[in-house]
């Protein structure tokens, strides 16, 4: 096939860093991609025709090249396609190869540009599954509760962010994850321990199967399970979590493959079930090589569609302090915390006089071999500019010459000591880290609007939060507890970090909820 073909403005990707290209990809082994296609999320009933043609047109011309249209999401905009590794290299113009990494083993990959079908220019603005590299990192670290060895236990939660009363009723709530495994038996066990009726968790398959138990989780390849085993703690954590303090809510866990097609996917499906809040405790440095321009663009237009139908999608901010772990000494922020479409979930912890500071743990970075370690990511976003509701916050960025960009967290909660009780394989599993606090905003937004009047329900809090209310004051002010104590979340190397301070700061945002406050301001916001 001769047929004209253009660059896909922002497709390229580098060569993996801890890669080398060792074979061709085998050209008949089948391949699924994520097309994308230009416009915003729909979030109305009104499906443009526009919309429709575009479809049918890149429906047209995927099938002239061997490939089978599988699925078509009008919505988001979005065309799934498979076929194999000749089709899709010659319909993307690209040369699929097979690449051994250290930390994934062998993967498919792809470098440079791709191009597509002149016909399709103006088109198509994205085209995402050829490459399997990871772009998807765990925000995750290793008292004065009630719990195992003084950890947090739901109840704790309740009593220390003023909670309001319920359970979660007739509220949807999604939780996204990536590679890990689902116990039921677990959370069978921690409901049973304290006390809580088990709610019912919808596992939605989008690409990853979890393993169910812990001998389907040994039966897997030995790079699928050590992957599967690293994730299952952390899934389990949020549902936990979530299951603890909204155990009468529908409950989604969303699993997808860690690439940006599997972000894509998720997504779209989140957007499709319309749940009040998702909890997403994954990212990556938002300037992070591993991500494609088109990538971060694509996840963004979806993240924003998402706030447009009053999704709340709680981020955690990142557990490595201002570095990010990149230790180039700049500071760097997670992504898609730094999106302006979300909440982004920074970290505290309570101290040995009982006071709830900053969370900064030494070196202010995860130590990966031992487990320690770890601080509230946050800082200016490099890439997103500062959004408008957010133009009083008085935050510069640590990088000389940087733009005014976009400030992370906006709140925070608790990830450092004394953690959270949890269970794993039938024992208790304290753990922590802002991918614990972002499972807790989200479980507070859901227990809120089950208790708002219908007009007032289904909204995007990030702006709300920012608003002036009635006295003049932004509503954050009212509904959190400002944490004004504690280190700065400089990670070692970098040294330099932003500052703790009174008032907004960017490591825990405007502080910790308090629940019925929040409640009470949202019912006048």
């Amino acid at each position: 096939m001769t047929e004209q073909h253009v660059v896909l403005e922002g497709s390229k990707r580098p060569a993996m860093a801890d890669a080398t290209r060792v074979a061709d990809a085998d050209a008949q082994a089948p391949v699924s991609v994520t097309v994308t296609l230009r416009g915003k999320v729909v979030t109305d009933d009104q499906i443009p025709d526009e919309r429709r043609e575009d479809a049918e047109k890149t429906k047209a011309v995927l099938e002239r090249y061997g490939l089978t249209v599988d699925e078509v999401r009008l919505q988001p905009g979005s065309v799934v396609a498979s076929g194999p590794v000749t089709a899709m290299n010659a319909a993307f113009q690209t040369d699929l190869g097979i690449y051994r990494s250290a930390e994934q083993g062998e993967i498919r990959g792809r470098e440079g540009e791709l191009k597509i079908p002149s016909e399709l220019a103006g088109v198509v603005t994205g085209v995402f599954g050829l490459d399997e590299r990871r772009v998807a990192r765990r925000a995750a670290a290793q008292g004065m509760g009630t719990g195992f060895h003084g950890s947090f236990t739901p109840a704790d939660l309740e009593r220390q962010y003023n909670f309001p009363n319920g359970q979660g009723e007739g509220q949807k709530i999604g939780i996204a994850e990536f590679p890990g495994g689902y116990f039921g038996d677990d959370l069978r066990a921690f409901c049973d321990g304290h006390k809580l009726p088990t709610p019912q968790v919808n596992v939605v398959s989008l690409g990853y199967n979890p393993p169910r138990n812990l001998q389907a989780l040994q039966q897997l390849p030995p790079r699928q399970m050590n992957d599967a085993a690293a994730g299952t703690p952390e899934v389990m954590m949020d549902v936990q979590i979530v299951a603890g303090l909204c155990p009468a809510a529908q409950i989604s866990v969303y699993f997808a493959p860690w690439t940006q097609k599997g972000w894509i996917d998720l997504l779209d499906q989140v957007i499709a079930d319309k749940p009040v809040c998702l909890s997403l405790s994954w990212g990556l440095p938002e300037d992070h090589p591993a991500w494609a321009l088109l990538g971060r663009t694509e996840i963004d237009k979806r993240l924003e569609g998402a706030a447009k139908l009053g999704i709340t999608v709680c981020v955690a901010s990142g557990d490595d302090g201002s570095g990010d772990e990149i230790p180039d000494g700049r500071s760097h922020v997670d992504f898609p915390s730094a999106s302006a479409f979300v909440l982004g979930v920074g970290g505290t912890m309570i101290n040995a006089t009982g006071q709830e500071v900053a969370w900064w743990d030494a070196p202010g970075h995860r130590l990966l071999d031992t487990g320690g370690g770890g601080a509230s990511g946050g800082g200016v976003s490099v890439f997103t500019q500062r959004p408008d509701w957010q133009k009083q916050v008085r935050v510069d960025s640590l990088n000389p010459g940087a733009i005014k960009g976009r400030v992370v967290p906006d709140v925070a909660a608790l990830a450092g000591e004394p953690l959270y009780d949890l269970t794993l394989l039938g024992k208790p599993s304290p753990n922590g880290g802002t991918s614990a606090a972002a499972p807790v905003w989200a479980s507070l937004i859901a227990r809120v609007n089950a208790a708002l009047p219908t007009d007032k329900q289904q909204r995007f809090l990030t702006p709300l939060l920012y608003k002036n209310g009635s006295n003049g004051q932004p509503l954050a002010q009212t509904v959190c507890r400002d944490i004004s104590v504690g280190h700065d979340n400089g990670s070692h190397p970098p040294a330099v970090g932003y500052p703790v301070k009174a008032g907004y700061d960017a490591v825990t945002g405007w502080g910790v909820p308090d629940g019925v406050a929040l409640l009470k301001g949202l019912q006048s916001a």
